[in-house]
């Protein structure tokens, strides 16, 4: 009995003792694959060790990550911003290890749950000249017995002014779930209040939440769910208009090598200049998309300089051959609901298309008509289409031509396609093929 005894006081100064400073390389070694799994996912980021320093018990280090490349540097080149010199983003980490990380008790989220490692993390902003400014909020994390990280984002309230601009933010709570080895993410946020005043000009963002998960594939692209809101978004400024909101869901799977997608999206605008209050109703779905030729474009997107993407003929020269492939596979591309409310009135519309499969070496876009069958049903009110003639005389061609036709209170477009044949409010209409 006493020999036991002993034997699991040996085993428990063990565990205590000596396993941090094991566990403390397994769990360097983890947070570094999941910070490199992240640049790599994100294909625009580079992510460097500074430095690091490993003690018995715990371990302090920095990371330095930079922009290299992606949407963002092309979007702040496109502005006009310069991209040669750019801010660099430190993370500093004190990771405290051991099967049971007993050091982490000292602070606050600290926990002896079995792991790898427990981990603090502050950011910082280094400018091209050197300067260092301390970012709000403080990163907990735990790196799991697998390898997987959970980071808990935690902000307070505060604020900053920097001559005539003061910056304000509420509390703020983010969870990211990561594992490197599966490449899967799962998270989930509410961040607080947050507003921008520079005198006569400013925006607040407010109540805006997220959650959802994603899962590498293949293909180059992520699928999974996404649900995001923001409750207002106010600009400053003149002739601006008034506050604004939004919510979004999506969802994105494979179901062999295609891709099924669907979202929804409401939206509210008010006070919009000669409109007044405006909201949006839109619900898409697409189905059987191929998912190689899908993932083929978004990289050629993402790899284009911003002068390609500021030239369609361009864009369209680099994607001609994968958009090719994508629609001679066939898909189904359906706005279930897509309606547009303003005081006169709601506009409803329906849109469902579907382009039947071919073979990709014969393709061309004049075969794209007509193998592809499509519906279109369009209602609005007669207030509004009132409005719009009186506003552009020539919009009054459509009643004339037979494209909107008079039913109770709504003018109406009922168009079909199928085989070539496109017919509108029941009259045939020639398609110009020819012209393709």
């Amino acid at each position: 009995m006493k020999k036991g005894l002993v034997v699991v006081l040996v085993l428990l100064a063990a565990v205590i003792l000596v396993s941090p400073a094991i566990v403390g390389r397994m769990a360097e070694q983890s947070m570094d694959e999941n910070l490199n799994w992240a640049a790599e996912e994100s294909g625009a980021v580079r992510v460097t060790s500074d430095s690091f320093e490993r003690g018995w018990f715990s371990s302090e280090g920095q990371h330095r990550v930079e922009i290299m490349d992606g949407e963002l540097l092309s979007a702040m080149s496109t502005m006009g911003m310069q991209t040669d010199e750019l801010p660099v983003l430190l993370i500093n980490t004190k990771l405290d290890h051991g099967l049971i990380p007993v050091s982490s008790m000292g602070r606050e989220q600290g926990s002896l749950a079995p792991g790898l490692g427990s981990a603090v993390s502050t950011l910082a902003i280094e400018s091209p000249d050197g300067e260092v400014f301390d970012l709000p909020g403080t990163i907990y994390s735990k790196v799991g017995l697998g390898g997987e990280l959970q980071s808990n984002y935690v902000v307070g309230p505060g604020s900053h002014s920097d001559g005539d601009m003061t910056a304000s933010w509420g509390s703020t709570n983010v969870d990211i779930k990561t594992d490197p080895s599966s490449g899967e993410a799962v998270f989930k946020g509410k961040i607080g209040d947050l507003s921008i005043d520079s005198g006569n000009e400013g925006v607040s963002l407010a109540g805006i939440t997220f959650e959802g998960d994603q899962k590498p594939t293949e293909y180059g692209f992520a699928v999974g769910e996404l649900t995001f809101a923001v409750e207002e978004l106010i600009v400053a400024a003149p002739g601006a208009p008034g506050p604004m909101s939004m919510a979004v869901t999506a969802n994105t799977q494979l179901d062999g090598e295609a891709v099924n997608a669907d979202a929804t999206v409401s939206a509210t605008m008010r006070k919009l200049p000669n409109v007044g209050d405006m909201t949006l109703d839109l619900k898409m779905a697409i189905e059987g998309a191929d998912a190689a030729a899908m993932g083929r474009l978004e990289q050629v997107i993402n790899s284009m300089d911003p002068a390609t993407q500021q030239d369609p003929m361009a864009m369209y020269g680099a994607m001609e051959g994968d958009l090719k492939q994508l629609f001679a596979s066939g898909f189904a591309l359906n706005f279930n609901r897509f309606d547009i409310t303003v005081p006169q009135g709601t506009i409803t519309s329906q849109l469902l298309f579907s382009f039947g499969e071919e073979d990709v070496s014969t393709f061309e876009w004049t075969s794209l008509l007509l193998n592809t069958e499509a519906t279109i049903d369009l209602s609005i009110p007669e207030p509004i289409v009132e409005m719009v003639t009186a506003m552009n005389p020539q919009a009054a061609m459509a009643i004339g031509g037979g494209y909107l036709t008079k039913e109770g209170d709504a003018y109406v477009l009922k168009a079909e396609m199928k085989g070539g044949l496109l017919t509108v409010n029941g009259a045939p209409i020639p398609l110009p093929i020819g012209a393709f």
